[in-house]
């Protein structure tokens, strides 16, 4: 509660926890993170420090995280020995009676640093627990690209910050991650992997010291032999305290390159979707210049939507349906690219994508809910907006909800809109057209009531996006269907208003023709 006060408040939220506290801080997080994400609200941000803090979930969390794009609201601060953020890395069923003392060790040494004694602890236990954790993370740490951990398996998520006296690597790969996990404990010792676990305060209070940064550059001269690539390599190799005689090393270096590599692919990836995007705008300008033809034809006057829908098989019509196809490849590519993180994580965010998604949504799926009646699929699967919607679509509507919006978008329309702005507008058509047809035949009562209801409130949301002026022309023309079904609601209900004792309160409502 104490936090939803403070959202109230606040526009950032930081919550923050060392060893077990940092999982609860990650847990708090996740929930915050769902929460507001069902609330459609991108008002406020929320970021995750842990320090210390044990693994939580399994790689199914991981990927469930990073297809939600919430991999840059956590980082993670592990110190290069602490073995706590390692210990879930091994099973634990053979380490419990160990853990007790363990743990116990740690409640009395965090209640006052000043008299921790490692000494407490044997040392059969110490080298017993540090032993079984090293070898499962070595086991752990073999995986490569493409491979996945056990089901049952711990994997981490967000952003890693290994730190140590000589300064900090940051890491957002998790298998880069696990392998620096495994790399930087092997030059630990029993004890050292204990006593690590109670030094953050030491290590931050380093960061924030204007000495340490003004002393923690490269020495004169040193790495000119390398590219500058490869020094970058090195000077962050320096900074993890792994020292060029060490077996980790060589294995540290290949690590580090690899993410460094991995890192910069969602930006080309990036780059190259753009380029993309320019390849694809001529196919769009001819589906605008079909609606255009459509809306403004004196042949049919019934507008882009049921002209495509009722279309032959015309050369023109054939070209507009293989665009549509095309485009859908092209946003459904970019769905997966996005799900499988090779896209930058602030991707969803970026102007150029959000704006050219709403209107690729707003041009083209009024065509996919014509083509989804046209092969009668709502008599198979039922109607198009609970059962046939495309998911690309559904996250396209999250993306322009969290977009930052200006004042501008609360002034009235002067005019209508040059695109229907509810893209489902049609879909919704089209069941109201059903419902209308399902009343001249219903007896059972109850059954009638609910459909009557059920128009009732269309009529409404019809005619507010009409009286907006958040409809494109093509909907008031006069063979489109929802001009046809305004005529036969309205036939309708002059019909049932001979009964009005037996259907109170459904005749309030004015279509909008």
């Amino acid at each position: 509660m104490q936090i939803f006060e403070l959202m109230k408040q606040s526009k950032s939220i930081v919550l923050t926890g060392h060893s077990i506290g940092g999982t609860i801080a990650s847990l708090s997080t996740l929930y915050l993170l769902s929460y507001l994400q069902s609330i459609s609200s991108p008002l406020t941000s929320v970021l995750c420090f842990t320090f210390g803090s044990p693994l939580l979930g399994n790689e199914s969390l991981s990927r469930a995280i990073l297809q939600e794009r919430w991999g840059s609201n956590f980082c993670h601060v592990v110190s290069k020995h602490d073995i706590v953020p390692r210990l879930l890395l091994a099973p634990l069923s053979p380490l419990t009676p160990h853990l007790h003392s363990l743990l116990q060790y740690y409640h009395f040494s965090m209640k006052d640093l000043a008299v921790q004694n490692i000494q407490l602890l044997p040392n059969e236990m110490k080298n017993e627990i540090f032993l079984s954790v090293l070898a499962y993370a070595e086991s752990s740490a073999k995986l490569e690209g493409g491979q996945r951990p056990g089901r049952e398996s711990f994997w981490p998520f967000g952003s890693y910050v290994f730190c140590t006296n000589k300064g900090a690597i940051c890491v957002d790969n998790e298998i880069a991650v696990v392998k620096l996990l495994h790399l930087m404990f092997s030059t630990a010792s029993a004890s050292s992997s204990i006593e690590d676990h109670l030094k953050y305060e030491e290590y931050v209070g380093k960061f924030l010291s204007w000495q340490f940064w003004k002393t923690g550059g490269l020495l004169e001269g040193e790495f000119l032999d390398y590219s500058s690539y490869e020094a970058g390599v090195r000077l962050a190799l320096q900074s993890s305290e792994i020292s060029s005689h060490e077996p980790a090393f060589e294995p540290a270096i290949q690590c580090l390159k690899t993410a460094k590599r991995m890192g910069r692919t969602p930006n080309l990836n990036s780059a190259n979707l753009a380029i993309a995007l320019s390849k694809i705008t001529p196919l769009r300008a001819q589906v605008e210049w079909y609606k255009k033809t459509c809306d403004e034809s004196d042949e049919n006057r019934m507008g882009y939507y049921d002209t495509f829908k009722l279309r032959g098989a015309s050369k023109r019509d054939a070209k507009v349906n293989m665009n549509r196809i095309k485009l859908a490849r092209f946003w459904d590519d970019l769905i997966h690219m996005l799900d499988t993180n090779q896209l930058p994580h602030d991707f969803q965010k970026r102007a150029k994508f959000v704006n050219a998604s709403h209107s690729y949504k707003l041009l083209f799926e009024p065509l996919d809910i014509a083509e989804y009646y046209r092969m009668g699929m709502h008599r198979v699967k039922g109607h198009y907006v609970k059962h046939g919607r495309e998911r690309r679509y559904e996250i396209f509507d999250r993306w322009w909800r969290n977009r930052k919006v200006g004042n501008e978008e609360n002034n009235k329309r002067s005019k209508f809109a040059g695109l229907t702005q509810d893209s489902c507008f049609w879909a919704r058509v089209e069941e109201a057209r059903e419902w209308t047809e399902n009343i001249r035949s219903e007896r059972d009562m109850r059954k009638l009531s609910m459909l009557l209801e059920n128009i009732d409130k269309f009529e409404q949301y019809a005619s507010g996006i009409v009286e907006r002026k958040e409809v494109s022309t093509d909907v008031l023309a006069e063979n489109s269907s929802y001009h046809l079904w305004v005529k036969e609601w309205g036939e309708l209900k002059s019909q049932l208003q001979q009964f009005p004792p037996q259907f109170p309160g459904f005749f309030k409502g004015n279509v909008v023709p």
